[in-house]
């Protein structure tokens, strides 16, 4: 069996969207399951899109997520240039282009503005030209005439009128279109540059691509490339298509929705990429033993493209963040720190200690984006009400919590340090003493300091990290806005 060779070839047109994520994954796990190459090839043939340092965003995210590619426009490996302008310098695809028209697979087309739009009917909210091959049958004369004159011009694939197209996709099987209902597209635009069909056919078999991977909307398109693959004499690859990502109302995973779809956009929402990789791998495809949290290693092990679904996969937010919360729960402390410490330090500055906060919400957060929230009340205590103190469940009430601060704040200020040892051995004495249930002591505590009905840690943890002054305040405040709720009973 020949050596796989799959290719990511993205366009350079900004971040990149989640879709574009899954292909470039499924394409990696196709080639890496058995062996393969995984190539990066950059089309940038439509230059009206093309954006500024948009390739260097496709790099860094294809070493960001640990998808490494084995031949691409830094790593020659003799199928090169990698990047289509520069392979159009060389006049590769007009070359090939010509050798069609030779064939009589295509044709010059020399049809101005104005009639292309004479053909164009508008179906539903699209505009659609299905051309009527009137250049097709110009005279040699004519096209030459033409030519010499500097006629601006497109050469378009001669598509047959009658008869079908098959063509065999490894998940839909084989499919059968009309070619009646297929358009003469175009191969060489008139700026000389190769439509995204064309060079995409030209490239895959020049690099000896064998398996081609891409989503469902290209399911339309491949009767076109099959056509071309039969007209030059080459072999056709394997097609992988995969299923539509839709949003939870099962509509096209969209940014006009107000949706983030992006790479970039998720990580900036406190996504780290080996939780977002993971979650796409699931996007059309599950493990053997439906195992949720995979490492690339374990997945690359495991996949078999033989198990991509034809089902729309819905891109699930709440499993999302609940997948990236239990990879940050499991991650090393170090890298974990190096993400979570700049969220704290925006959050409160320097005054704290910014470890020790940002461990104590490791295992508590689903994104690094919830850490702000969850500790603003370190920097500064915020306007509850005195309602808190009241927990059925824990029996505490108005008078039993303002017996309890009145008694404890004294005990603490007499401690020689605020350790948690020495705040649990407080705490513990005092609650033997008084023969209460440890939550009469320290509901109304962590009340106190926090402000808060839930948090990171518990009483003990966040008095250690707030501080002797501040902590005491806070309790003190706590105390009379007891005695004031108290007074007004």
């Amino acid at each position: 069996m020949a050596k796989i060779r799959t290719r990511f070839a993205p366009s350079p047109t900004g971040k990149m969207h989640m879709g574009n994520l899954r292909s470039a994954l499924y394409e990696y796990l196709v080639a890496k399951h058995e062996g393969g190459d995984f190539i990066l090839r950059i089309e940038d043939t439509d230059r009206g899109r093309f954006v500024e340092g948009a390739t260097d965003i496709i790099y860094r995210t294809l070493a960001g997520v640990g998808l490494i590619h084995d031949e691409g426009p830094d790593k020659d490996g003799g199928c090169g240039p990698y990047v289509q302008s520069e392979r159009v310098k060389s006049g590769l695809y007009m070359k090939y282009a010509l050798e069609l028209v030779e064939k009589g697979e295509a044709y010059y087309c020399f049809c101005d503005k104005e009639r292309l739009e004479s053909l164009t009917t508008t179906i539903g909210e699209e505009s659609v030209t299905h051309y009527d091959k009137h250049c097709l049958h110009l005279s040699k004369e004519e096209i030459d005439a033409n030519l010499k004159a500097g006629k601006p011009f497109v050469i378009r694939q001669n598509i047959p009128t009658s008869g079908t197209t098959s063509f065999s996709d490894e998940n839909y099987g084989v499919i059968t279109v009309e070619n009646s209902e297929l358009d003469d597209q175009i191969l060489i635009k008139s700026d000389g540059f190769p439509t995204y069909n064309f060079a995409n056919v030209v490239d895959d078999h020049l690099m000896g691509i064998t398996h081609v991977v891409r989503g469902n909307e290209y399911l339309s398109s491949t009767p076109k490339y099959t056509l071309l693959y039969k007209a030059f004499g080459w072999e056709e690859p394997a097609y992988i298509h995969l299923p539509l990502i839709t949003n939870e109302d099962h509509k096209k995973l969209s940014k006009r929705s107000g949706q983030t779809v992006t790479l970039e956009g998720f990580i900036e929402q406190g996504f780290v990429p080996e939780a977002l990789l993971n979650y796409v791998a699931l996007l059309g495809w599950n493990s053997p033993d439906n195992r949720e949290i995979l490492s690339l290693e374990e997945i690359t092990k495991e996949f078999d493209y033989h198990r991509i679904s034809k089902s729309p996969a819905v891109f699930d937010n709440v499993k999302l963040r609940w997948m990236n919360g239990e990879y940050l729960k499991a991650m090393d402390e170090d890298k974990y720190l190096k993400l979570a410490v700049p969220y704290v330090e925006k959050t409160l500055g320097t005054g704290f200690d910014s470890k020790a906060v940002a461990l104590l919400v490791k295992t508590r957060i689903e994104t690094l984006c919830d850490i702000p929230e969850m500790i603003d009340f370190f920097a500064a205590l915020p306007d509850y009400d005195a309602e808190m103190y009241i927990h059925k469940k824990m029996k505490t009430t108005f008078e039993n919590s303002l017996e309890s601060l009145t008694d404890l704040l004294p005990r603490l200020k007499a401690l020689p340090d605020l350790s948690l040892e020495s705040l649990q051995g407080c705490v513990a004495a005092y609650v033997e003493e008084k023969q209460i249930k440890n939550g009469v002591a320290l509901w109304p505590l962590r009340t106190a300091v926090s402000g808060k009905q839930t948090t990171p840690g518990g009483a003990y943890e966040i008095i250690e990290i707030l501080g002797a002054e501040e902590s005491f305040k806070r309790i003190e405040k706590g105390i009379e806005k007891l005695k004031a709720a108290i007074a007004q009973q």
